[in-house]
């Protein structure tokens, strides 16, 4: 694994991990290498049962991400053909995004459009800083957003939103971005780093079994086919867990419970 990708544990609570896009010379711009490393690193992340939350951040406080390198262009997605092995690398990793059973945090400094909008629209809680900025303007490269990296954004703020950022390109403020569900929370430029620390601590603190199933809950009602009975009965299945007992058990006894993911 390369520095462009980097994972940090939380000092204080070690189930709270950070993951960097860590280009911050090229405010934090996409190669083909980091699409990915990013995926096979979240992948990784999911698969551990000990993480309870998940941030994903820029390097420095300039951009999350403006989405992916223009210079690979010219190397990497000059034709259809290069263009297809490309897009089945993002396509991965925003699956690998997907599929994660962590509650995902976006800390937003600064630009995040295209890529970076892609990415940040899988993750479950986005904050930003009121001079973030937010825009997918593909339209002026002629490019367009495939159907694995739009139905994030489509399901996210709806068909009619999604097409209006695309459609028009246009690069709009965080107020903006919150007004149309991009964006989860705004705070003061200095506060974003503490913000998305106090909202991963917050996860943290939680059960982390009811964190993974209402993250699986979520996925399912997206989905229009009818729930099965064997999936209605899966919601009762917290009631036999120990974290269950311990939540309950501090309710009553007026502790912080300290659970334990069984």
């Amino acid at each position: 694994m390369s520095d462009l990708i980097r994972v940090e544990p939380d000092v204080e609570q070690p189930s709270i991990v950070t993951v960097t896009l860590n280009r911050p010379a090229k405010l934090n711009a996409l190669t083909r290498g980091m699409w990915r490393e990013l995926g096979a690193t979240i992948a990784r992340l999911s698969a551990d049962a000990a993480i309870r939350c998940i941030v994903l951040r820029g390097a420095g406080e300039k951009a999350f991400s403006p989405g992916n390198d223009i210079a690979e262009f010219s190397t990497d997605r000059s034709t259809k053909a290069q263009a297809i092995g490309y897009g089945h690398d993002m396509h991965v990793t925003a699956q690998a995004l997907a599929d994660c059973r962590h509650p995902l945090v976006a800390q937003i400094h600064g630009l995040c459009v295209g890529g970076g909008l892609e990415i940040a629209a899988l993750c479950d809680i986005r904050i930003c800083g009121t001079s973030s900025r937010f825009g997918a303007p593909i339209n002026k490269l002629g490019l367009v957003m495939a159907y694995a990296e739009m139905a994030p954004l489509v399901r996210l703020v709806g068909p009619a939103v999604a097409l209006e950022i695309l459609l028009e390109g246009r690069v709009f403020d965080a107020q903006e971005a919150k007004d149309k569900g991009l964006v989860t929370r705004i705070v003061a430029d200095d506060q974003v780093a503490a913000e998305a620390r106090l909202a991963a601590m917050r996860i943290a603190e939680g059960a982390p079994l009811v964190a993974r199933w209402h993250k699986q809950f979520a996925r399912r009602l997206m989905d229009p086919r009818p729930l099965t009975d064997a999936e209605r009965d899966a919601c009762f299945d917290c009631f036999d867990t120990e974290d269950f007992r311990i939540g309950y058990q501090a309710f009553l006894a007026k502790m912080k419970p300290q659970f334990v993911g069984r």
